[in-house]
């Protein structure tokens, strides 16, 4: 396969001097995030075109140069709690961190202040939330290795459910074990990045390297929630986090995988268990991100209203071949898609007469999850 590994991104100091090592030529290129002031460049060698600094200090005089150049350089943001032009995804423990025990942590301190504005953002707060999901989009890429074409080194598979699933449910146990099967055989795990069927996803992937002795320690440890409300979200008992930092304590080296969530659910926890998470303040473009890099397919556990909406939203895709393949799509949950819903049977008159009809497959097993998955790649279309 051969992949794009060309950045158009310059996001330091270092890529910015081996860059004019071998070119002079800033064509199409978008220059983040670098302290110019002490580090002197003489620009009347270089050409520009469409060429864009964002977030960057510039002498007075080499900002009006650039600008006179036909550089587009993007004034520095007000005070934000967040980097509007990113270099890299986030981490968990980015999201989590704190100045002090008192203090809220980086990840609720940025969702207040989105949910102030959410519906009617003045034009610079809209501004950085679109340069900052541009930020995230450029560094999926980055991550994923997308070639000309649209596929990705990495075998991308996604898990949606209901976000609600208690650790010690049937499903979330499912999915924790279909997860890890897939993560052994090489494929990389995907999900929204939230508590109940994403967390037992990516927490699977997480231990996919531990030997199964460590794997079902880790999940009696994870499962030992202490509910004081049996009507609330298990999410929300008051030692759910605690168990799984227990985890990551005991198991520091996890294999690595995705969570993509969004700031339009911040009131929902992110789980600890992704390697990189690609949050976004657009829920509509962080959705659709989600199921198009699942190229190897999308496994689907019982869910609710948003699981509804993600099955049409990837029968879509698959029925128009939108981003040039049609994946799998895995219905994990017999009774959920046949005798609760007729949602398994309504996607298969739906697929009449498309490729994408081969591809709709039920099960209750994660060796079969596994199975399928293994058995029908993307097809191109």
């Amino acid at each position: 396969m051969s992949i794009k590994r060309f950045k158009n991104f310059i996001k330091s100091e270092g890529e910015f001097k081996n860059y004019i090592s071998k070119s002079i030529y800033f064509k199409d290129i978008v220059v983040q995030n670098i302290n110019f002031v002490n580090f002197p460049v003489d620009w009347k060698i270089y050409t520009f075109k469409n060429t864009i600094f964002i977030n960057c200090e510039l002498p007075q005089e080499d900002f009006v140069f650039l600008v006179m150049q036909g550089v587009f350089v993007y004034p520095k943001f007000k005070s934000l709690p967040y980097k509007p032009a990113r270099r890299s995804l986030y981490t968990w423990k980015e999201l989590m961190a704190k100045e002090d025990e008192e203090t809220l942590t980086c990840d609720e301190k940025i969702y207040i202040h989105f949910n102030t504005t959410r519906f009617n953002p003045p034009m610079d707060d809209a501004l950085a939330q679109r340069i900052h999901d541009y930020s995230i989009d450029s560094s999926l890429r980055e991550l994923l290795l997308f070639d000309d074409e649209g596929m990705t080194e990495k075998k991308a598979v996604g898990f949606m459910g209901g976000h609600s699933m208690d650790r010690t449910s049937e499903f979330y146990i499912k999915t924790v074990k279909a997860a890890r099967l897939l993560a052994e055989s090489g494929y990389y795990i995907v999900t929204g990045g939230g508590p109940g069927i994403m967390e037992a996803a990516n927490f699977g992937a997480y231990m996919a390297n531990y030997p199964e002795a460590d794997f079902y320690k880790a999940l009696a440890i994870l499962s030992d929630v202490k509910k004081t409300n049996p009507e609330q979200p298990e999410y929300l008992a008051e030692n759910y986090l605690e168990q799984a930092l227990r985890v990551l304590e005991l198991y520091p080296e996890g294999n690595g995988n995705l969570a993509i969530p969004t700031w339009f659910y911040g009131h929902e926890p992110s789980n600890v268990f992704a390697s990189h998470i690609a949050k976004y303040f657009s829920n509509s473009i962080r959705e659709d991100i989600l199921l198009a890099v699942c190229l190897y397919g999308v496994v689907y556990a019982p869910g609710s209203a948003g699981t509804t909406q993600e099955i049409f939203q990837e029968a879509t895709q698959n029925h128009y071949g939108t981003y040039g393949y049609y994946s799998p799509m895995v219905f994990f949950g017999k009774k959920r898609y046949v005798e609760d819903t007729s949602l398994y049977s309504t996607l298969h008159q739906l697929a009449k007469g498309m490729e994408y009809k081969n591809l709709l497959f039920l099960t209750d097993h994660p060796e079969e999850v596994l199975e399928y998955i293994k058995a029908h790649p993307p097809k191109k279309k």
